[in-house]
């Protein structure tokens, strides 16, 4: 296995859909070719941003395989493969591996609630069964559980090919720790575009986006600055877009930015329940905004 080295904007893509409720790979088209031509590092297929719960399994051995064909070599695809079921994960991860994509994302097992000591067993079967660079990631508000940074950690430690994790709790302390004690070449990425910019000058390598689905050239470049070490630079980056960043949240993942995208022109807002459309109040808030930043 290859050495892993990505840094940067990893945008965290939403799946299109038709009025119908099927993919819609023009769409999902425009979407990686739009990252590709703005400086995105790489993509996130079937993440939690692209409604995944909703999708098959065909469905995200689909988009594994469509993603990688038409970005060729342009960007790092990342698949989200993530489950509560340890072999269904290994399974999930194989579809992705099978199709060609340079890493995955791995979500902690959710719902039921695993220990510290299961989930280190839940990963380390994944990477014994896996040759492929594993991304963990820590999103407890969602999981209901925590892939403890001293577990992250110690994984990282017992298996090359865990190599970084998706910090999504929100917690700075965590990224403070993680960067800390991290073995050589395990990346750290913000799961919070909020505090991403910090993060980085902080250490850590990046962040793994909602919001870079909009502003993606800006989002980029707020990300190159702030590795590098340029906190002027990249602050004005981040209170020019901080507004945007807060009310892609304002309801629940990935309905604000798919709303967003549609006003774009990207794609039509279609969702898949139990998601459904944005309150109008939001959403106007939501629309403002972006025409505040010439976006749309």
């Amino acid at each position: 296995m290859k050495r892993f080295t990505l840094q940067g904007s990893i945008a965290a893509l939403v799946t299109p859909f038709k009025a119908d409720g099927t993919i819609d790979f023009k769409a999902f088209d425009r979407l990686l070719d739009f990252h590709a031509e703005n400086g995105t590092n790489g993509v996130v297929v079937c993440g939690t941003t692209g409604e995944t719960p909703t999708l098959s399994e065909p469905e995200d051995a689909e988009m594994f395989r469509h993603a990688v064909e038409r970005v060729n070599g342009r960007m790092t695809v990342i698949a989200g493969t993530g489950s509560n079921s340890t072999q269904s994960c290994i399974k999930y991860t194989q579809n992705a591996v099978d199709a060609g994509v340079d890493a995955v994302l791995v979500v902690g097992p959710y719902y039921n609630k695993p220990t510290s000591k299961g989930m280190y067993l839940h990963f380390s079967e994944l990477a014994k069964n896996i040759n492929v660079p594993i991304i963990l990631y820590n999103v407890p508000g969602r999981t209901g559980s925590a892939i403890k940074p001293d577990v992250a950690i110690q994984l990282a430690k017992d298996y090359s090919n865990i190599v970084g994790i998706k910090e999504a709790s929100g917690n700075i302390q965590n990224v403070g720790y993680l960067i800390q004690h991290r073995p050589e070449g395990f990346h750290v990425y913000s799961g919070d575009d909020g505090i991403s910019m910090l993060c980085n000058l902080m250490g850590a390598d990046g962040c793994v986006s909602v919001a870079a689905n909009v502003f993606p050239k800006d989002f980029s470049r707020m990300m190159q600055l702030s590795i590098a070490g340029d906190a002027k630079a990249a602050r004005e980056i981040h209170y020019r877009y901080i507004r945007l960043m807060d009310l892609l949240f304002v309801e629940s993942n990935p309905i604000p930015v798919k709303a967003a995208l549609a006003a774009m022109g990207m794609m039509e807002e279609v969702y898949r329940a139990p998601l459904c459309q944005m309150e109008d109040a939001n959403k106007k808030l939501l629309l403002d905004e972006m025409r505040s930043l010439k976006l749309i």
